[in-house]
C-alpha cells in the first residue's frame, strides 16, 4: 500500500472524508503494479479541484506518482469527483504496467536458439 499520499483540494475545493477515504483506497493499492524495488520509495500527490463553477459543477482530478527515475502523471475531468478518480486510476495503471515492463529484466526469453535448432533439425 502506498502510504505517502498527499491529497490537496485546489481553488477552494473542500476535500471531505469520503473523498479522502476513496482516494486512499484507490491510489493506495496501485503499489501492486510496481516492481518490488520501487515499492519502498514511491509517493503520490493527488490534486482535486472544481472547475467551471458558473456553468455547472465539473470536477478535475490529477494524480502524480513519483517512482525511481520517473514521474507518472494522469489527469481527467468529469461531472463527478469519484468518477474522475476512477478514470485517473485506470490511466495510471496502464502507465505503471509499462514502467514495470521496461525496468525489469525479463528472463523468459531463454530457449530461442534451442527452438531454432529443433526446427532446423526437422528440415534435414
Amino acid at each position: 500500500m502506498i502510504t505517502a499520499i498527499e491529497i490537496t483540494g485546489l481553488s477552494k475545493y473542500p476535500v471531505d472524508d469520503t473523498t479522502k477515504k476513496y482516494v486512499i483506497k484507490k491510489i493506495g493499492r496501485l503499489d501492486r503494479y510496481l516492481p518490488r524495488h520501487a515499492r519502498s520509495t514511491v509517493s503520490a500527490e493527488v490534486r482535486l479541484k472544481q472547475v467551471n463553477r458558473d456553468h455547472g459543477n465539473k470536477y478535475e482530478a490529477e494524480v502524480t506518482i513519483i517512482v525511481p527515475d520517473k514521474m507518472i502523471t494522469a489527469k481527467d475531468s468529469t461531472l463527478n469527483m469519484l468518477a474522475a478518480i476512477d478514470i485517473v486510476e485506470a490511466k495510471i495503471v496502464a502507465q505503471l504496467r509499462k514502467y514495470k515492463q521496461t525496468t525489469i529484466a525479463h528472463v523468459g526469453r531463454r530457449g530461442v536458439m534451442s527452438r531454432f535448432k529443433r526446427s532446423y533439425a526437422r528440415e534435414l
